[in-house]
């Protein structure tokens, strides 16, 4: 098996075996994001999860620019990937430029930012939702249809895995462990401040030092980035250490 096909069905099993019983949501997200840049005809990718309070919450980008469009959506209260959260359908705007009535706002910042359309895929099942992913593509026009399909798997087997976790944990600890996710981002983002005012980097390239450090020392990524924030000296402690 090569070619496309194989590269899907290799990125459906890396997925899956992310899920398991003490993954990182954060992690997951991340991964899901990185793939769906890697595997469809797009530039940039965020992922919003609820916060199971009625709001979303920034999880995962591929990029700065992402990051704050993701937070613009947010804090406007508008934009696509609310709009996918909300109806449970996917939002497709195949020229930013010329859809600027619906969230003038976010159209205007994306365009700045040198994006042409954006496709925006509710993270749901059934009845149910539970966020949202943003494609977003520097040029104009859309995704092929095999390439939307591919999208809404991708968000299917992230929405299956999420709500698995949560049948599983229920309740009050489905509340703590999302916290704790969202603590993770925020702890992530401080770290990414660390390591590029330190080794002069821009926040992309913070990022990917990140995710190279807590790989190579087999350790999450939150984890990563406290060990980063609380060693100013910039020596950060082998993963064979107790």
């Amino acid at each position: 098996m090569d070619g496309r096909e194989g590269e899907l069905v290799h990125a459906f099993v890396a997925l899956a075996d992310t899920l398991v019983d003490d993954y990182d949501v954060v992690e997951f997200a991340q991964d899901l994001v990185e793939t769906c840049v890697s595997l469809l005809d797009v530039d940039s990718a965020g992922l919003m999860l609820d916060d199971l309070r009625g709001g979303l919450q920034m999880l995962a980008s591929t990029s700065e620019q992402t990051r704050m469009l993701e937070l613009l959506q947010i804090q406007s209260d508008a934009g696509p990937c609310l709009q996918a959260y909300r109806t449970g359908q996917q939002v497709l705007v195949d020229d930013l430029g010329s859809d600027t009535g619906r969230w003038p706002e976010f159209a205007s910042r994306a365009s700045a930012e040198g994006f042409g359309s954006v496709i925006a895929i509710p993270l749901r099942l059934r009845s149910e939702r539970i966020g949202a992913l943003n494609l977003f593509r520097r040029g104009t026009g859309m995704m092929t249809d095999s390439d939307l399909l591919v999208a809404q798997a991708l968000a299917d087997v992230a929405t299956i895995g999420i709500l698995h976790q949560r049948v599983l944990t229920r309740g009050a600890l489905v509340n703590s462990q999302l916290q704790t996710a969202l603590n993770s981002r925020v702890l992530i983002e401080q770290a990414k401040g660390v390591l590029a005012e330190r080794q002069g980097l821009d926040m992309d390239q913070a990022f990917v030092q990140l995710r190279s450090m807590a790989r190579s020392n087999n350790r999450h990524l939150s984890d990563t980035a406290r060990a980063v924030i609380e060693n100013p000296s910039g020596a950060f402690p082998d993963s064979r250490s107790p």
